[in-house]
């Protein structure tokens, strides 16, 4: 914790979406928030926001996929007495292509940031979290996790692996005073998922959610995350999966016409 108490929260992907989301609501609960992503002016603007708010914030500009700079990170960390919860939320989809014609590079890096990106943070930040003798280790992972649906190999691919590295550093440290949690969300609406995924054709992206009535928000699972660090230490809640109403499974949802 900082001088004043304060847990210490670290947020990776926090520019926009969940990411920011979690960042707010974070800070609203008592945390003091590190928002970390590669766009400078986005994180440094929301620290801003929370700091005018009456919160702690501060912003560090970082990409995960780099290993000396999640490194480099780390190593500044260390100016706080403890780092007590990571968040790792940065990640992301790229196209909707078949298998027989998936590019290789999407592939590649769909993996790299979901996969290695949260190996990374999480071996760097591991020791002070078990330092701090409190920590909490939140994967974001996803519903295509746990199931596939047709087009969507590759970011299921990769959220498998989140999923499979949550629950196996969780078996690996059992024991420590770390919890390991798996929050895995199903149709969340945020202002650049889909458009990211779809390379900026907002026609394509608007059509993932036409005809749904309520998605998911980045708020909902930005209120879920909340929920799920702020249980007394020894409640771990290993996976959370979260979808709306109208969403039945990856491939069963309801559209209104």
């Amino acid at each position: 914790m900082s001088a004043t108490g304060t847990p210490i929260a670290v947020i990776t992907g926090a520019s926009s979406g969940i990411g920011a989301a979690t960042a707010r609501h974070l800070a609203a609960a008592g945390h003091h928030v590190v928002v970390t992503a590669r766009r400078k002016d986005r994180i440094e603007a929301l620290a801003a926001e929370l700091t005018a708010a009456g919160h702690l914030a501060t912003a560090y500009a970082l990409d995960v996929t780099d290993r000396a700079a999640v490194d480099a990170f780390a190593a500044e960390l260390d100016r706080f007495p403890s780092v007590n919860v990571l968040v790792n939320n940065a990640g992301g989809a790229l196209g909707a292509d078949p298998v027989a014609t998936g590019d290789p590079a999407d592939w590649r890096q769909m993996y790299e940031t979901n996969v290695i990106g949260t190996l990374h943070v999480t071996q760097a930040l591991l020791p002070a979290l078990t330092a701090s003798g409190d920590g909490t280790v939140v994967v974001l992972s996803s519903t295509a996790g746990h199931g596939t649906y047709e087009g969507g190999a590759g970011y299921v691919a990769a959220k498998h692996g989140a999923h499979v590295l949550a629950e196996t550093l969780r078996l690996e440290i059992v024991g420590t005073p770390v919890r390991v949690i798996e929050i895995a969300p199903g149709m969340v609406r945020t202002e650049e998922f889909a458009s990211t995924r779809f390379r900026g054709d907002e026609e394509k992206a608007a059509k993932v959610y036409e005809g749904v009535a309520e998605p998911l928000t980045a708020d909902d699972v930005a209120d879920t995350i909340t929920w799920a660090i702020t249980r007394p230490s020894h409640v771990n809640v290993d996976l959370l999966l979260l979808r709306p109403r109208a969403q039945a499974s990856n491939t069963k949802v309801h559209r209104e016409v």
